[in-house]
Formats: C-alpha cells, structure tokens, sequence
C-alpha cells in the first residue's frame, strides 16, 4: 500500500514481534528505536481501540519527524522526547484509502496517510488540528526505592522472556548492590533469587538474574531461559527486590 501512494518513499520495517494489544510494549519499542532512525515518518499500530472512539492522529516534532498512528500512547513517548510542536486528528478523507473498514485502520487509514507525508503531502490538510494537551500520553510507573529493598514494576516481556522493570542505574545503586551480589525477587507468592550480573555469561546457565539492558533499564532473565515463564510474572506486575543473606 504504501509503494503505491510513494513509489520512492523507502521502507524500514522495525518489527512485527510487540503482543497483541500490548500499547506500552509498542510504545517503548518505538522511542527507543527513533534515535537510531533517520528523520522521516514512522508508523506505528498496536490499536486495540480500533473503530471506537480513539482518535487516529499524525504528530510533528522540532526535529521534523512525523510520527501516525492511534491517539492510545503508542506515539507518545517516541515524539514527545523529539519535542512535539503539531498534532492533527485524521480527518481528511483525501488521505485514506476510498473505503475504511472499522477493524483494520492500519492498512486503511494510517499506512496511506504516512505514505502520502512521505510523498509531500501537506501535514496541516491532514486533519483538524488538535490540542497537544489532549494527546494521550503513557506515564510509566515509579518504582519505590529504600536502601534495603526495592519495589518495581514489570512494564514489558521480550520475545525471550526477559522481564523489563521500571528501574534504572541510579535506583538499584540505592541498593547497593554489584555485579556478582545476590538479590532476593518477591512476586505474588514465591520468592527468587537472582545474580546481579553484567552480561547473560556471569551466571550459569538455568540461573535467574538482574542486568542493565542495552537501553538503560533493568531486567530479570534466566541464563538460557525464559524469566516470564519461570516467575508467571507480566506487565503490571510487582516484583520487591532485595538484598539476599544467604
């Protein structure tokens, strides 16, 4: 769809692999991709509002990238670090394909949209013009930080089931704790332990433990192994860390 409307716009595919209805996940894919993007239009869908009352919208930073997609959160975190300085409701039906189904905007609404930005189209006679204040905006959770314990948050499962926490250097520096130490997890019901570790090779293989990730974030993994499958454990879950005195 979008080589027909833009036979020279050119296509960088990110990924198909966020869960279904998983608007966090997606969101935190996409602003973390975004730096490492040339400036362009990104289209971004994980939609399961799809043919109600979100809006679909189209964002315009400081820097010049678009950003289209459903008015859920997904765009936002991506945008707002770029700075958004225009937003517009998908309102023109110049723009969209002759017939839109109410159940698949992705191919019907927000792929031709981005296709004609990338063709030139005129971002402004995309739509009505919306209120940045209105913009759906995702808030990550904070963590509660002592020095004896912390209590995180899972905001996101990768593909290979590495937990994703709320949490960053300067928290678990409160902990006090470093790589090789011992730390006890605490979900609902039963408690874990783990290695704090630099690299997945620090612990031997079938061992739960807590790392850095590429972007700055902490997460829980098994060595070898799937972490949200061992623990049961999923976005929105809590999960107490602390020193272990074993």
């Amino acid at each position: 769809m979008i080589k027909r409307i833009a036979p020279e716009a050119q296509i960088l595919d990110l990924s198909h692999g966020v869960r279904p209805q998983a608007v966090t996940e997606g969101a935190l894919m996409l602003a973390r991709a975004v730096p490492f993007l040339p400036v362009g239009v990104h289209l971004a869908v994980v939609d399961p509002g799809v043919g109600g009352k979100r809006r679909a919208v189209a964002l315009r930073t400081r820097d010049g990238r678009h950003f289209v997609g459903p008015d859920n959160g997904l765009l936002w975190l991506a945008a707002v670090r770029q700075g958004v300085e225009a937003a517009r409701s998908l309102t023109n039906p110049r723009y969209h394909l002759d017939e839109v189904s109410r159940t698949f905007h992705a191919r019907d609404l927000f792929s031709p949209v981005a296709a004609h930005l990338a063709g030139g189209a005129d971002f402004d006679d995309l739509g009505d013009e919306i209120d940045l204040e209105t913009l759906v905006r995702i808030d990550l959770p904070v963590p509660e930080v002592a020095s004896n314990a912390i209590r995180a948050t899972v905001v996101a499962v990768d593909r290979f089931g590495n937990l994703e926490l709320n949490l960053r250097r300067e928290h678990v520096d409160v902990l006090g704790v470093v790589p090789g130490d011992r730390v006890e997890l605490k979900l609902t019901l039963d408690p874990y332990y783990a290695i704090v570790a630099e690299t997945f090779g620090d612990a031997p293989r079938g061992e739960l433990l807590v790392y850095e990730d590429a972007y700055g974030a902490w997460s829980i993994a098994i060595s070898g192994g799937d972490a949200s499958q061992l623990t049961g454990a999923a976005p929105g879950d809590t999960i107490r860390i602390g020193r272990a005195f074993t």
